[in-house]
């Protein structure tokens, strides 16, 4: 489903650039937005006062990206508590806003500016209002670093390079309803995932396989560990040293049985996968991530690229 939003971040010719570079995004468009004049011209914007600011306009295929995703990528290339002033453009065309037509974004906007408000001790100035107006600005801005390849940018390089790699995981390896699972499943997997049950030591499925390949979410498909970093730790379940990226995961603390142990889950499935344990080899980090295979789909080395996992091979 095709959906829009206008985000203001600064010199419009930057961010349009660098939005224009991820995937799902559908088209860009620079303009004008939320002034108190009509189709104000560039001058006009700049030098007279018009309230308006500098803003991109995005369509993007939802079913691709998400918002909250979008937003992120976007909050990567801001100052969100600079006020009037992105890079060494000042002025109040030049503030951050996230301005929305859907009122539906709203609150899908507001929990996002939450979260990020957790990372700053200065309030964020990012402006988010319903759309109340906007115009395309002037034919020679639109996609203006394609036309004048050098031309000035705020936005770093490494920055184009990162959006063009951007994947929305919970758009491509969306979580499945318990029902999808209960059909798509075996009952071990489903009881070990949705019911953090464990199945038993030296009984399970990958404990001692060490073939070169990636372990995937069993329920979405999602990334989780790579071969290089399994090893074996006599435990009788698969053991890593690490996930392929910590944010791929999520701590809780488990206090079954009298313990007090430190839970793992997918960070996007939600699924129970094992615990992790600081005794894992020092030379590897310390850790040890005990992990269910039921929880698991393993995907050998030399069907990785056929499976869609083909950018994972330079971690074996």
């Amino acid at each position: 489903m095709k959906k829009e939003i206008y985000l203001a971040g600064g010199c419009f010719w930057g961010t349009e650039k660098y939005l224009g570079n991820i995937p799902g995004i559908l088209s860009t468009e620079v303009g004008y937005a939320n002034g108190n004049t009509e189709n104000p011209t560039y001058e006009q914007v700049c030098y007279h006062s018009t309230g308006h600011a500098e803003a991109v306009k995005v369509e993007y295929d939802d079913s691709v990206i998400g918002l909250p995703f979008i937003l992120q990528l976007y909050y990567d290339v801001i100052n969100p508590v600079s006020i009037n002033r992105q890079g060494g453009d000042v002025g109040s065309q030049y503030r951050t806003g996230i301005y929305f037509i859907d009122e539906k974004d709203e609150p899908v906007i507001r929990a996002s500016i939450d979260e990020l408000q957790k990372k700053y001790k200065e309030k964020i100035a990012i402006e988010v209002m319903p759309l109340k107006q906007y115009s395309r600005a002037e034919e020679y801005h639109q996609k203006y670093l394609d036309k004048n390849p050098g031309g000035y940018c705020h936005i770093g390089t490494d920055k184009f390079e990162k959006a063009e790699k951007a994947v929305d995981v919970s758009r491509k390896y969306p979580k499945k309803s318990q029902k999808e699972l209960k059909e798509r499943l075996t009952d071990l997997q489903f009881e070990v995932t949705q019911n953090s049950a464990t199945e038993h030591p030296f009984q399970n499925e990958y404990y001692d396989e060490f073939r070169e390949g990636i372990y995937v979410d069993i329920t979405t498909g999602e990334p989780l560990f790579v071969s290089a970093d399994k090893f074996e730790s006599g435990c009788g379940w698969p053991s890593f040293s690490r996930p392929i990226d910590s944010s791929l995961i999520s701590d809780h603390m488990d206090t079954s049985f009298g313990r007090v142990r430190t839970e793992v889950r997918s960070k996007n499935g939600d699924a129970h996968l094992g615990h992790v344990f600081e005794d894992g080899p020092k030379e590897l980090g310390g850790l040890r991530y005990c992990i269910n295979s039921a929880s698991l789909r393993f995907i050998p080395k030399e069907e990785m690229e056929r499976e869609g996992y083909g950018s994972y091979l330079k971690l074996l």
